[in-house]
């Protein structure tokens, strides 16, 4: 079952009245919303999956994996050999990272996610092997849902913000904030219809 934030209608409603860009994306992409599949050890292993390559070539390798595993069940990937991963696309160091986060699961597992600020999700996760920056964003995204996240690791949202709001020339840091902290409490809804911009299909991790 997807869960669909309770703030999506009313961050919606915002996003519209302070940036036209984001509320004309808003107005031709408005439906699906982004919603979680409430399950963090997929999230976190298709995160993995989907780390450095196109979000084309992450979904084909996801496919094949999910024929070989179940892609819920930690214990699932102990069935099948570091080979049988590789020939479905995954490197072997996204292999190790994988391996690292099914040993790491029970722990993991007992962690209360949403009683945690974002910052405190970040420092938790950050220190598991393979799981950088770009990755604590999609968990955070995706997973727990959290209404303000801007993952400027993510070269779709800053490509899309630099056509957007640049004429497609590049932006540092600082102007690519200044750009999302107008939309600020709410810049996961806004990154979510820059997605939906960049590809009709849904994003979903």
């Amino acid at each position: 079952m997807s869960i669909v934030p309770e703030y999506w209608g009313v961050a919606k409603q915002y996003l519209r009245s302070v940036d036209a860009v984001i509320g004309q994306l808003i107005d031709e992409y408005e439906e699906p919303p982004l919603s979680s599949k409430d399950e963090l050890f997929e999230t976190l292993v298709h995160s993995i999956v989907g780390q450095q390559i196109s979000a084309i070539a992450a979904d084909a390798i996801w496919k094949r994996m999910g024929l070989l595993v179940d892609l819920k069940i930690p214990a699932s990937y102990a069935e099948v050999s570091d080979q049988v991963l590789r020939d479905a696309g995954l490197s072997f160091r996204k292999i190790e990272y994988i391996r690292g986060i099914v040993e790491a699961w029970p722990r993991l597992s007992l962690v209360d996610w949403n009683s945690m600020s974002d910052e405190e999700v970040r420092k938790k996760l950050i220190s598991l092997r393979g799981i950088g920056p770009w990755t604590v964003d999609m968990i955070l995204i995706f997973n727990l849902l959290r209404p303000n996240v801007f993952p400027l690791g993510d070269v779709g949202v800053v490509r899309m913000i630099e056509r957007l709001y640049a004429n497609g020339e590049s932006l540092d840091t600082d102007e690519l904030n200044k750009v999302g902290n107008v939309w600020a409490p709410y810049r996961t809804v806004a990154t979510w219809y820059l997605w939906r911009s960049l590809d009709p299909a849904p994003v979903q991790y």
